[in-house]
């Protein structure tokens, strides 16, 4: 017996589809703005974090407050983290309105940040070709202190949490 897609399970799918549009979007956003942050700093090809105090190192993410501001200034450190705070806030209002269950919003925000992320990346590497590999060193977030590590890591991390955040979201025990 063949189960047929009720309109609620079409929707919902609707619904995932535009938060991965979304999220891709938003994606590319991130990588123009990083790309024209390179262009004023002029990045040439790593991070280069030479005097920092190490919060904690897991191996695959390292925190860390660096002694000297990464970007130009420590102004534009600052709205860099402003920026980064405001992203965050709109992938939360954006789950928020994807959804009435809490369990199908941390889908969405899983899903919509995973999308995001991932194809930050996909996106840095055709306008800046960049990373060069998955073992380049990357700065992942500011907040609260600065997050350092290879590429790889954030991109397992977002495929794990876009996988969890699909099946949340598609969970036919919640409402979304």
């Amino acid at each position: 017996m063949v189960a047929h897609a009720t309109s609620a399970d079409k929707s919902r799918r609707a619904n995932l589809a535009s938060l991965i549009v979304f999220g891709t979007a938003f994606g590319f956003v991130e990588a123009a703005v990083v790309y024209y942050l390179r262009a004023l700093i002029r990045f040439d090809s790593n991070y280069a974090i030479s005097s920092y105090k190490t919060w904690l190192n897991l191996g695959f993410i390292t925190f860390v407050s660096p002694k000297h501001p990464l970007l130009m200034s420590g102004h534009v450190s600052d709205v860099e983290v402003t920026r980064e705070s405001a992203t965050i806030v709109m992938l939360a209002c954006v789950s928020f309105i994807a959804a009435r269950a809490w369990r199908a919003r941390i889908g969405a925000f899983m899903v919509s940040f995973a999308c995001w992320d991932l194809t930050y990346y996909v996106f840095l590497k055709i306008l800046d070709n960049w990373p060069s590999s998955f073992f380049t060193r990357d700065v992942y977030f500011l907040i609260p202190v600065t997050w350092i590590g290879p590429v790889i890591t954030p991109i397992v991390i977002c495929t794990v949490m876009l996988i969890l955040g699909i099946k949340l979201y598609l969970d036919p025990s919640t409402k979304t």
